[in-house]
């Protein structure tokens, strides 16, 4: 008899985005041998607003691919006034509380941090010593938000560190996608059990073909137009001389992305909207490079994208520092340039030729993917731990 495996996030498709394709995978792959249920807001992200198909809707259940799906109800929003962006995190911890009251929880409960209240109000609410409790941390918060200069050392810095400490504590597993993670993790509790979960992505490698055959190096980058990638600080400094480059996504830098867009019409430089992720696999394949960028190095960030673009076979250009950069020296998956430094960026992309970027190399680096990135062997690993 299958066990029932609950789990609780803040990002499941139709919302897009690394946050939400890594859950739906881990939810996907583990409804083959436990009965899984998912805990998700109505769909809102990166919008602020909710979907259309779920508006007036307090809740809606569904069933999708042999899994539940329960979204609740949550206060949208992306503004960046924190009070508001406060508000829609407690909304959306008020309704797990609520639905924990009135539903039986299983034993096994994945949760997903950050965003660390949600995390918190689900450890707080379900910690109990029959329970087993595995924290799925992607970001280290609020580490990152200091980074990103989004939160000072004050008052409730403290909190949120409590907060982190806490979510920490009553977990019998904790998940880390990166080895930074787990370091810190360990550095404050060192008996945790651990395990390192990458996001790798699950789907048919496609066949490696010639891409552009534009007198140009083609750039491309998919994803997240939000204050952590720098797009269009990006957009700004690059040297076009000799590349195009081509954006896809949204987020809360798009309008201005679109407006240094029209703003220059003499620049190489496009913008192609938001896509789904099976519209954009062919579409990536027709660029030379793809460029993983980080406005500010960030601890234990690792962008999923890396073995996403690897699978795929793309080339790819890190400029976020890190563990990233690791993953690409170490498994030749494409070049790095110095994390905030322009200048060194534009004479990484100088000395690019797109007559080097040929079939063998990118099946070299799809090859890599497939034996080192395995997201069944991970998957395996991880469901003799549950």
């Amino acid at each position: 008899m299958k066990k029932d495996v609950l789990i609780i996030t803040s990002y499941f498709p139709p919302e897009i985005g690394a946050a939400s394709n890594r859950i739906f995978q881990l939810a996907n792959g583990l409804q083959q041998d436990f009965n899984v249920t998912v805990l998700t807001p109505l769909p809102n992200y990166p919008t602020g607003k909710i979907f259309d198909d779920y508006k007036g809707k307090f809740r809606h259940i569904s069933e999708e691919k042999n899994m539940t799906i329960n979204r609740l109800w949550i206060y949208a929003s992306n503004s960046k006034n924190k009070l508001l962006r406060l508000i829609a995190m407690l909304s959306y911890s008020f309704s797990l509380v609520w639905f924990f009251m009135w539903h039986k929880i299983p034993k096994t409960v994945i949760v997903q941090s950050p965003p660390l209240l949600v995390a918190f109000t689900s450890m707080l609410f379900l910690r109990k010593k029959n329970r087993n409790l595995i924290l799925n941390v992607s970001d280290l918060w609020p580490i990152a938000g200091l980074e990103l200069g989004a939160l000072k050392k004050n008052f409730s810095y403290k909190v949120l560190e409590n907060i982190e400490h806490f979510n920490y504590k009553k977990a019998s597993l904790i998940l880390g996608q990166s080895e930074e993670i787990l370091t810190h993790v360990r550095s404050l509790f060192p008996e945790k059990k651990t395990f390192l979960y990458r996001n790798y992505p699950d789907f048919q490698p496609p066949k490696i073909e010639q891409s552009s055959t534009n007198d140009k190096l083609t750039l491309v980058y998919a994803g997240l137009l939000g204050i952590a990638q720098g797009i269009y600080k990006l957009c700004t400094e690059l040297d076009y001389t000799h590349i195009e480059f081509h954006i896809y996504g949204s987020g809360a830098e798009q309008s201005l992305i679109e407006d240094f867009v029209s703003q220059h019409p003499d620049l190489p430089v496009f913008y192609h909207g938001r896509v789904t992720r099976d519209e954009l696999h062919p579409l990536l394949l027709t660029y030379d490079i793809a460029i993983i960028p980080l406005l500010n190095r960030i601890y234990g960030s690792v962008p999923s994208k890396i073995f996403e673009y690897a699978r795929l076979g793309m080339p790819m250009l890190y400029f976020g520092g890190g563990e990233g950069e690791d993953v690409i020296r170490n498994n030749n998956l494409g070049w790095i340039a110095t994390s905030g430094d322009y200048k060194d960026l534009n004479t990484v992309i100088a000395t690019i030729k797109s007559d080097s970027l040929t079939i063998d190399k990118k099946e070299k680096i799809q090859n890599t993917a497939v034996r080192n990135f395995d997201f069944d062997k991970q998957l395996d690993s991880l469901k003799a731990l549950i």
